[in-house]
């Protein structure tokens, strides 16, 4: 890379426009000495929101601005986006980083067609066809990373296989983890269970040199026995779905009951700091950024609501990603277990 340490931020793709962006990328700079950050959008409305920040010269001298006059929106098609739009924040965040100005893209838009856009100008890694959607989920003993979670609704076995790949060098090259077991989602854990492809999947994980466990089940998920859990794009978006829907109910279940009379209410306040501490372990925010993996290149997309907390958690996702060069881990991963499989077949 011609200027380590740059990430590239699309600053108009959020539900909260560029205020949220900006304030995320102070925030982080600060804490972050070696980093630098090109904010993309139109240029006016970025200098005077950089203007608006408290804060030393030398945090201001790693924010830059690239100007881009048009934005892609959530009711644009990806394929729209991508014919229609090429000066976009977005599409100009990804140019940056295909030209080696900027390590990795982080982008709170349009998650069809940062997908769409990505694939296009930074093409899929050697060995990998379909790029996947993966992102850490909460569990009883930390967290599980996910994938694929929309990006790829219809499979076959070899891209299972292959998401099992990108999961594995995720978690070993950012979470440390030497040997990540891996699961297979299905909808019994008996070998007869699931349609031909899962168990053809099934069959190929099981000779390949991952450390494959099976298949688990729905419930399985939220257990933390296994470090990555492997579906398609329909049942992995589904089951996040379904999680954060449920977790959503929980909460609103509680508080209805702390409110529901004056003995309930004296009772939440006692149990206030447990309530806090759940919140904080529960926090979404902290799970916000999901990797685009099988790019040539860094790319996280950020969840489109989140306040300045969230992205910041989204930029540190898309650093760590540079810093243990992911994409490099996997074209390397996926090399071993293309001729692991192939000598077992």
């Amino acid at each position: 890379m011609d200027q380590p340490g740059i990430l590239a931020l699309d600053a108009m793709g959020g539900d909260r426009g560029a205020e949220v962006v900006v304030a995320a990328a102070w925030r982080e700079l600060e804490i972050q000495p070696d980093l630098e950050f090109i904010l993309v959008g139109p240029e006016d409305q970025l200098h005077a929101l950089i203007a608006s920040q408290k804060g030393s010269k030398a945090v201001r001298s790693r924010l830059h601005v690239h100007h881009a006059p048009e934005c892609v929106t959530m009711a644009d098609s990806p394929i729209a986006a991508l014919r229609n739009k090429k000066h976009s924040s977005m599409r100009i965040a990804i140019d940056l980083v295909h030209a080696g100005q900027a390590q990795a893209c982080v982008s709170a838009g349009n998650t069809g067609a940062l997908m769409v856009t990505a694939k296009f100008v930074l093409k899929t890694l050697p060995g990998i066809d379909r790029p996947a959607i993966c992102a850490p989920v909460p569990t009883r003993s930390g967290h599980t990373l996910m994938l694929d979670l929309g990006a790829n609704s219809a499979c076959t076995a070899e891209h299972l296989v292959e998401f099992a790949v990108m999961g594995s060098a995720l978690a070993s090259s950012v979470y440390g983890i030497s040997e990540p077991s891996v699961g297979l989602l299905n909808i019994g854990t008996e070998e007869i269970k699931g349609n031909e492809t899962i168990r053809r999947a099934h069959e190929r994980l099981t000779s390949s040199t991952l450390n494959y466990q099976g298949f688990i089940e729905g419930g399985d998920i939220s257990q933390g026995r296994l470090d990555v859990i492997v579906a398609d794009g329909f049942a992995g978006n589904v089951a996040l779905k379904t999680m954060e829907g449920t977790a959503q109910l929980i909460a609103q279940f509680v508080q209805e009951e702390f409110r529901r009379n004056l003995l309930t209410q004296a009772t939440g306040l006692l149990a206030y700091p447990i309530i806090r501490s759940l919140r904080r372990r529960l926090d979404p925010r902290q799970y916000n950024g999901a990797s685009f993996l099988g790019i040539d290149g860094i790319v996280v997309k950020s969840h489109g609501n989140v306040d300045a907390l969230g992205f910041r958690y989204a930029i540190r996702r898309a650093s760590s990603e540079v810093q243990n060069q992911v994409p490099q881990k996997i074209s390397h991963l996926q090399q071993k277990v293309s001729s692991s499989t192939a000598r077992a077949t």
